[in-house]
């Protein structure tokens, strides 16, 4: 088992690195982590956006478990990974934290709970976080695809 994330962050950027070059994009691909648990590699912004970030971020994704699978090949302990292409995931959370102040001003006026659209784990971790800092009480509800939030007012 390889315990260096300073090893396994080297290893994920260049084979992410390697993927692309395979699309033809020779680019240098920024890897860190923060927080010695998930290596962030955030490919910056090139002609091909679209096309590396995919349909709703299917391709990103695709690229993340791509390097997380070649991680664990490796014998790499620390093999979460989190791909970002162009800030796309950056923008989107801001989006989605957005949409979430809207909807905790109409709990705040309405005094209902109100039930979220299903979300992706992402999406929710984003919900639950503005709404804490908002004092509302957030609970994701539901199974697989099905699982969203509702929001509350926080009990006295």
């Amino acid at each position: 088992m390889n315990d260096s994330i300073e090893d396994a962050i080297l290893y994920s950027k260049k084979y992410l690195e390697d993927v692309l070059s395979f699309f033809g994009l020779n680019t240098n691909v920024y890897a860190t982590s923060e927080d010695d648990e998930v290596i962030e590699l955030s490919v910056p912004s090139t002609h091909l956006n679209g096309f590396l970030i995919g349909q709703r971020g299917d391709t990103m994704r695709a690229l993340q478990f791509l390097v997380s699978s070649a991680l664990k090949n490796q014998g790499y302990s620390k093999n979460r990974v989190n791909v970002d292409i162009a800030d796309y995931k950056k923008h989107h959370a801001e989006r989605v934290a957005e949409q979430a102040q809207e909807w905790i001003k109409q709990v705040q006026t309405t005094g209902e709970p109100m039930e979220l659209r299903s979300m992706n784990p992402a999406d929710r971790r984003t919900i639950h976080r503005v709404a804490a800092e908002a004092g509302l009480k957030s609970e994701s509800v539901g199974e697989g695809r099905e699982r969203h939030i509702v929001l509350k007012l926080a009990e006295e």
